[in-house]
């Protein structure tokens, strides 16, 4: 008996002639991700990925970098056996409870059930016979209730022609597409609880999420650097790699509070950061702008001020919680590990000579007429000129 990781994939099973690929970018990135791990033997068998956990393998570390990759429905920890022992069927099932005896220690479930899926037909007695020799025996060693509607515990088993997998719990996945199936975007990082959230959700659909960040040093400390390097990190783990361009944005807004009405700066801020975002975008060959945006949680997010700064895009701008309320988003942020951080205090730009009251509800010919009043290729090319990359890879 040898000890499996078995991960499951479940969109993935939907892409037709194009999902051998799907799944080699999975098996990729799963490959990756456990690679100073003692785990060998990544690959791809019979609709499922498996791999050899060796005896120094740090389960709890490789469940929870598991747990965050997208693409993955399901993944578990199981003992393969080999059913080509003996000559007769019987002693396929004899292997299956010697491998399923010891998961039973410890655990009191008020019900359970047995699930067997014979991938392979070659092992030649039927799941529900298979399924109910191993629970007669499971209860002649327990005495547990089964349940095969709503089972406090299931205990799996899976035969793959010559070797089966036999496993007691799965660990829910992340879902989605592997990351790099779905193209580059460039994430709008604010600081804040909603955009890691955004970008986290565009990185489920597959997409490699580039990050951009907006900063008014030396006008502000770089606290809010620091802050969006550590976000980044964080959602670094479930991708693996990923790169941050820092933007200062501090001189640029000296020159919007000099020449443009107080209730339409922050409008202006924004059109500026999607100009000076698209041309970062255009560079790292990204197909889109995200941004944490929200129908009216902020001012400069009503459907007045969200159109006039669309207007200045030529590329899409993808806003994934567009419809969500902040409870919701705020959970999200709490699971995937960037609340924590996003709640930390810092001198962001966005707060730099903000006016007391915004403008909720501006026009277009409001706002094209206050850009009239500044060179507005000069600024955006000013602060490209002082924007720095970093890459932030995994450090386990």
């Amino acid at each position: 008996m040898t000890e499996t990781l078995v991960i499951h994939y479940l969109e993935l099973s939907l892409k037709g002639k194009n999902r051998p690929w799907f799944i080699e970018r999975l098996v990729r990135s799963i490959r990756v991700l456990v690679a100073d791990q003692d785990v060998s033997h990544v690959r791809h068998v019979q609709g499922r990925i498996e791999a050899r956990l060796g005896a120094n393998a740090n389960w709890a570390e490789i469940r929870s970098r598991l747990a965050g990759l997208p693409g993955i429905a399901n993944f578990a920890k199981a003992t393969q056996i080999d059913l080509t022992r003996g000559a007769e069927a019987t002693s396929g099932i004899d292997a299956m409870w010697e491998a399923m005896r010891p998961m039973l220690d410890g655990r009191t479930p008020a019900s359970f059930r047995v699930k067997v899926r014979r991938v392979n037909k070659q092992f030649p007695i039927e799941s529900p016979a298979v399924e109910r020799a191993l629970g007669e025996r499971v209860i002649a060693a327990t005495g547990w209730r089964v349940d095969l509607s709503n089972p406090a515990l299931t205990l799996w088993v899976e035969a793959l022609g010559e070797h089966a997998l036999v496993y007691a719990d799965r660990e829910p996945g992340a879902g989605g597409l592997p990351i790099g199936t779905g193209g580059k975007v460039l994430c709008l990082l604010s600081g804040g609880i909603d955009s890691p959230v955004a970008a986290w959700r565009m990185m489920r659909r597959g997409c490699t999420a580039l990050f951009v960040h907006f900063h008014a040093y030396p006008i502000l400390s770089i606290a809010s650097q620091e802050k969006a390097r550590e976000l980044v990190q964080t959602l670094t783990r479930r991708q693996l790699k990923s790169k941050l361009f820092l933007v200062p944005f501090g001189a640029l807004q000296q020159q919007v509070v000099l020449s443009v009405p107080p209730p339409l700066r922050v409008i202006i801020y924004r059109r500026f950061m999607v100009r000076i975002a698209e041309e970062i975008a255009r560079r790292a060959n990204a197909l889109a702008l995200v941004t944490g945006d929200v129908v009216g949680q902020v001012a400069s997010q009503t459907l007045e001020n969200i159109v006039a700064v669309n207007q200045v895009a030529t590329m899409p701008i993808l806003r994934p919680l567009i419809s969500c309320d902040k409870e919701e988003i705020t959970a999200e942020a709490r699971e995937i590990g960037t609340y924590g951080t996003s709640i930390l205090e810092d001198q962001d730009c966005c707060t730099l000579f903000t006016p007391e009251l915004p403008s909720t509800r501006t026009t277009l010919r409001l706002v094209e007429e206050a850009e009239q009043a500044l060179d507005v290729p000069a600024l955006v090319a000013m602060a490209l000129e002082g924007v720095t990359l970093e890459s932030h890879g995994v450090a386990w």
